[in-house]
């Protein structure tokens, strides 16, 4: 057991990458297990249908005595004019400025329908270029409008927490929010819970998405599930391109249907873009869960260097809300972990989010701006830490917002 001990120390494998390491083994076994459950389902039927359409074949070409060869070459050139764009029924141009304009926010949104590609190679080469920046500036403008819905969400829970604090004698009835440090001990320190915003977030989800799936079933004729499977597509940036609104030459009151399904695709896109994050939070914290089980307890001294090195921002299921006493001074500037965090190769200063714990909510929106930077302006100049020392794009926002994300919570 000394020897395992012994060997577990010198193996270059801290939290950080067992963490890594347990998160992709998992999503190869979830890969596989998805690609096991879809090649059952959907093998027979696609099998069933090649059949049926070489049976259709063979008795077309025996019916009207053309060649298999030269139906083929038919066929082919039906499929090329598919491609780019040609339908027997009539169809809305695809490169006028809405079909072009709807092109380009399927390609910075990452949605990437596919009933649209450039054919030219100055499109394509044009299209590199666009993508690059336009994509890079989505995910910036995802990040910001997750940054704004948790500090909408946090500012209601927390009216909601003390309007409850007063209902129960634990909050004076003339309290105010304000710009200093709240002196009642009951709200000191309080976030919103990760599961709570998860809640919310999953049920604004679904309601949107029942709300565009009713304007999809009546306006385009699909079956309310069709809609509700092109709504996920869609919003969660998958994008298959099987179906795609929006698309016919004419629809009744047209420019009021393209400006609904440009509202819902952009509030779909971002809400489901947020609860993506907030699951990969709690992701995160059973990944930490699972890495504390397997923690290596076969002697005191291993277990206490275990303990001392670990992460201080390690994230566990079932993690319950602790108080810790933090001196903040008058000039807001904080004194530098860095050694810390650099035996603990942890990114995030825990002494800088149990700080902000303790301020009021309009300081915490203040330092939740800083975060979209990517860290705090007063801190780093004064450390010797670089710039992703305080976090980098959502999970930094999550982490320094939410209450299970560190371990003084």
């Amino acid at each position: 057991a000394v020897g395992s001990c012994r060997r577990r120390r010198l193996a270059p494998l801290n939290e950080d990458n067992g963490r890594f390491l347990l998160l992709a083994a998992l999503i190869a076994a979830y890969l596989s297990a998805g690609a096991t459950v879809f090649s059952a389902l959907e093998s027979p039927s696609e099998a069933a249908a090649q059949l049926r359409w070489n049976r259709t074949l063979h008795n077309f070409s025996r019916i009207f005595n053309i060649s298999l060869p030269e139906l083929r070459a038919f066929l082919r050139s039906y499929e090329a004019a598919m491609a780019a764009g040609i339908r027997v029924d009539a169809l809305r141009p695809r490169w006028d400025f809405p079909g072009a304009f709807y092109f380009v926010g399927t390609v910075v949104s990452t949605i990437g329908f596919g009933m649209t590609t450039p054919a030219t190679v100055a499109g394509k080469v044009f299209l590199i270029v666009y993508g690059l920046f336009g994509c890079a500036g989505t995910i910036l403008f995802f990040n910001l409008f997750l940054e704004r819905i948790i500090s909408l969400l946090a500012f209601i829970m927390k009216a909601c927490y003390e309007r409850q604090l007063r209902r129960s004698g634990l909050l004076p009835p003339n309290f105010r929010r304000g710009p200093a440090v709240s002196g009642v001990g009951s709200l000191v320190g309080w976030k919103p819970s990760v599961y709570h915003v998860m809640l919310i977030l999953g049920i604004f989800a679904i309601t949107l998405s029942c709300c565009a799936s009713a304007m999809y079933t009546a306006v385009e004729g699909w079956n309310y599930v069709d809609s509700l499977y092109y709504c996920f597509v869609t919003f969660s940036t998958i994008g298959f391109g099987d179906l795609v609104s929006s698309q016919n030459a004419a629809y009744q009151h047209q420019g009021l249907y393209r400006f609904g399904n440009f509202i819902f695709i952009l509030m779909g896109v971002c809400c489901i873009y947020s609860l993506f994050n907030v699951i990969s939070i709690v992701i995160k914290q059973v990944l930490n869960w699972v890495l504390k089980k397997f923690e290596c307890r076969c002697c005191p001294k291993c277990h206490k260097s275990t303990t001392r090195l670990s992460r201080r921002n390690a994230i566990t299921p079932g993690a319950r809300l602790r108080r810790h006493n933090v001196a903040i001074e008058a000039d807001g500037q904080y004194d530098s972990d860095t050694e810390g965090r650099r035996l603990s190769g942890e990114m995030i200063s825990m002494r800088e989010l149990t700080a902000s714990n303790k301020v009021s909510l309009a300081i915490l929106q203040k330092q939740l701006s800083e975060t979209a930077n990517g860290y705090p302006r007063n801190v780093c100049i004064n450390t010797r830490q670089n710039g992703f020392s305080a976090g980098v794009g959502a999970l930094a926002i999550m982490n320094n917002r939410l209450a299970e994300t560190s371990d003084s919570r």
